[in-house]
């Protein structure tokens, strides 16, 4: 089982009653701060960075925009480190990402006067999958997936991987260089930060690779479980055993952490752009609607308590 107490995060199987009373005290937090109102408050906020974050963040803008009409949201998908580009050289306030921001990138932000703060927003099961037409493929080893997946590697059909498997040739579907969920596939499946073969269809855009492998009969790729669940007619998830035995990815095994591929998702701002109104409201109101979103996409919401403090941080530091 991956500890995920090393990086703060508990298992969020909490009791209903105990959901629900943070939950009333997010929206507190928010209605005291008066975020939960639209009021006289105009301007513009533009978020960049990862596909995989980028539905949770679609959903809770959608549901901001109804509710504050003159503050303009627009979001775009350049993967993480796309994002953190953009968001290290002021051109965006917030940035989605799939991993934490590397030292380099923070060097980066704070040479451009960017101070970036770290907003935990959810879990998800990085997800394993191949075309609905492969029957043969239930579970796959993470030695299985280094093979495939690791520099100078020669395979090219299901069979170099197991002899029981068909001769149909295999066709690779990932992440490109600047997502996050590159960097972190590579490094727990390879062993080695952005170590990969390099002849797969390559995308920031997990919709792309979706469609790819949807219309594959030999694909294999990976992708934010949120892609899986909009499309669970259209792929076929595969369980990955890190030794364990084989594991799908699901709300238990995602909150647990015994899903080999589970992995946090943030949201980061930067600290200066807190002197601006419409940033702060709409900062409380992603915070406290985090977790709600994150569920109906199809991650798994992170503690409800570490939205509570991730509000509290925020009014430490709002000016």
């Amino acid at each position: 089982m991956k500890d995920l107490s090393r990086t703060g995060y508990r298992s969020i199987l909490m009791p209903t009653k105990a959901t629900l009373l943070f939950g009333a005290i997010l929206h507190a937090l928010v209605g005291c701060a008066g975020g939960d109102a639209g009021g006289g408050v105009e301007g513009s906020i533009h978020i960049d960075g990862s596909s995989t974050v980028y539905p949770v963040t679609e959903a809770v803008v959608e549901q901001f925009q109804a509710e504050h009409r003159r503050i303009r949201v627009a979001v775009g998908v350049s993967g993480t480190g796309g994002g953190f580009k953009k968001f290290c050289a002021a051109e965006a306030e917030l940035a989605d990402a799939s991993r934490r921001i590397k030292p380099a990138e923070q060097a980066r932000c704070r040479t451009n006067g960017v101070e970036p703060l770290e907003f935990p927003v959810a879990l998800d099961g990085l997800s394993v999958v191949v075309n609905p037409a492969n029957d043969f493929v239930d579970c796959l080893t993470v030695e299985d997936l280094k093979r495939i997946w690791e520099p100078g590697s020669d395979i090219e059909s299901w069979s170099q991987v197991r002899p029981e498997w068909p001769d149909l040739e295999m066709s690779l579907y990932g992440p490109g260089i600047d997502s996050g969920s590159f960097d972190y596939f590579t490094e727990t499946i390879v062993g080695e930060e952005d170590a990969s073969r390099a002849d797969y269809a390559a995308s920031e855009d997990d919709n792309v690779l979706v469609f790819g492998v949807t219309g594959d009969p030999g694909a294999l790729g990976y992708f934010g479980h949120a892609y899986y669940v909009e499309s669970p007619d259209l792929l076929k998830l595969v369980a990955v055993d890190a030794g364990a035995g084989c594991i799908l990815p699901n709300r238990e095994t995602v909150a647990s952490g015994s899903y080999p591929l589970t992995r946090p998702l943030f949201l980061y701002v930067d600290e200066s752009e807190l002197i601006r109104e419409e940033v702060v409201r709409f900062l409380r109101y992603y915070l406290a609607e985090a977790g709600a979103m994150a569920a109906e996409v199809g991650y798994v919401p992170m503690p409800a308590g570490d939205y509570v403090r991730a509000l509290q941080d925020i009014e430490r530091v709002t000016p």
